[in-house]
């Protein structure tokens, strides 16, 4: 009996099943016994036309099945399968030591509270100064200070990286703060590259951090990402995802990829050049599409355990300071996967894909393209329409009609309340029917994250286009405009 790996996001079509034993004499078996027995399992598998599906890689023991007879790879006794599919994650040339060749050794100096600092790395045989040097003349941009993102800058920032650029356009909220270290409850509100600067100043001020507030697009991308040595993708969707990877390989640039979703994570070293100067494979390699839009779930709609970034985050730091500095064997051409409800992992082999539009056999990509219209999604959702604490109070003293509903939990309610229906976030689907359409409806909670997910669930299901977030939720609502209700 073949045994096969299901990963995290498609256990819930397996009854929650981790592992399957199954008889076969090839993959092509294993994938029908696999559809017959988990119809909905199929469609996440296979198109229409029977084939796997290209953002679905299957492994026969640690080997891509596209680099051995595909479907028809055989299956014997005691085979490991693994189903890994895409989850919603000139570069310099190495030096003779390896690593990125960059600024001398002589040029490269340390303060003695410097050499202090970073004394424990300074000790390690095979590291030395000589890596340590390198960490301090390199450029690394992390593209999202998310959950991936917190993780990788603080642990950069540590251990001395010379320049650490930050790309995110986003603000701090409350939700956050359950995964994303680099933030606390001060933070809500502010945008994320100035809380991350503030915050990895204070950690290291002897580095240097440049903030890009601004989504990343096919506009601004290649300038943004042309000034730095590696790129360290924390994104969180695919669009973005894609345009860093294709932007790495049209600029030339390594990018340490991560990926993570409920319980799993992804590492992987793309597009890293070997001592002949050879790239690596790249993000399209391993997955030539993305899977269409809606049949993989984001970490906002399937959610994250929140110490699994941490780890993951951690890895992928890892890897960018074996890029820069040449210490130890990067992953590139492997893939790495955790689980975390098994704690399993798994190293696979993965290679470069002579179709690869961007840097194959026949390139067809020169430039970066639409990327939304690509993965079929936006990576940035619409705005939704705001009221804030004052305009509230200004629709009830003159007794305007709306509707006001709190999505916060019940024990939230008990502890501060300002007369509104409660609906927590996970009903609001199911209380459609009692909101009002001829009329304002004003949606809050504690800071604005859940009221705002809350107002794009009904406006993306139900078509609601009355719905106002309530800015800075009811914490707002209270230094405005009720400052003697308890704040919590």
């Amino acid at each position: 009996m073949a045994t096969v790996i299901i990963p995290t996001p498609l256990r819930k079509f397996t009854n929650n099943t981790p592992r399957l034993e199954i008889k076969a004499g090839n993959v092509k078996e294993v994938l029908h016994d696999l559809s017959l027995n988990f119809p909905e399992l199929k469609k996440h598998l296979l198109d229409e036309k029977g084939s796997i599906r290209s953002f679905v890689n299957i492994f026969v023991g640690d080997d891509d099945i596209r680099n051995l007879q595909q479907e028809q790879t055989e299956v014997k006794e005691n085979t490991v399968i693994s189903i890994v599919p895409a989850i919603a994650g000139g570069a310099p040339p190495t030096s003779p030591e390896g690593g990125l060749s960059s600024t001398t050794k002589d040029e490269i100096l340390f303060s003695k509270e410097e050499l202090a600092r970073y004394n424990r790395h300074i000790i390690i045989p095979g590291f030395g100064i000589e890596a340590q040097q390198k960490l301090k003349a390199a450029k690394v941009l992390v593209i999202g200070s998310g959950g991936l993102g917190s993780p990788v800058l603080l642990y950069l920032a540590a251990a001395g990286v010379g320049t650490l650029g930050i790309v995110d356009f986003d603000v701090v909220d409350d939700s956050n703060l359950q995964r994303q270290v680099l933030f606390g409850v001060d933070e809500v509100g502010v945008l994320k590259v100035n809380a991350a600067k503030k915050r990895l100043q204070a950690l290291n001020p002897y580095i240097e951090i440049v903030v890009h507030s601004t989504q990343l697009t096919s506009k601004n991308a290649l300038e943004i990402l042309k000034d730095y040595d590696v790129i360290a993708d924390g994104t969180d969707n695919f669009p973005t995802r894609y345009l860093v990877n294709d932007a790495s390989i049209l600029l030339d640039k390594p990018n340490v990829y991560a990926s993570i979703f409920q319980f799993e994570g992804q590492v992987s070293v793309f597009n890293y050049k070997n001592e002949k100067g050879e790239p690596g494979p790249n993000y399209r390699d391993l997955y030539p599409t993305p899977p269409p839009p809606g049949l993989v779930p984001s970490c906002a709609e399937g959610g994250v355990l929140g110490v699994l970034p941490g780890i993951i985050g951690s890895l992928q730091a890892l890897e960018v300071i074996k890029v820069i500095t040449g210490v130890g064997e990067p992953l590139s051409g492997k893939f790495f996967t955790f689980d975390a409800l098994t704690f399993e992992t798994r190293t696979f082999n993965i290679r470069r894909n002579r179709d690869n539009p961007l840097n194959g056999d026949n390139p067809t990509i020169t430039a970066l393209i639409d990327y939304e219209q690509f993965c079929g999604v936006k990576a940035v959702e619409t705005p939704i329409k705001e009221i804030t604490a004052k305009e509230l109070y200004d629709w009830q003293v003159r007794g305007e009609k709306f509707q006001l509903i709190d999505v916060r939990e019940p024990l939230e309610y008990d502890i501060v309340n300002i007369g509104a229906e409660l609906v927590p976030l996970a009903t609001v689907s199911g209380y459609a029917d009692n909101i009002f359409r001829d009329k304002k409806v004003v949606v809050h909670c504690k800071v604005g994250g859940r009221s705002a997910k809350a107002i794009r669930e009904l406006e993306e299901k139900f078509g609601f286009d009355n719905l106002y977030n309530l800015k800075g939720g009811i914490l707002a609502y209270i230094d405005e405009v009720r400052p003697e209700l308890t704040k919590y």
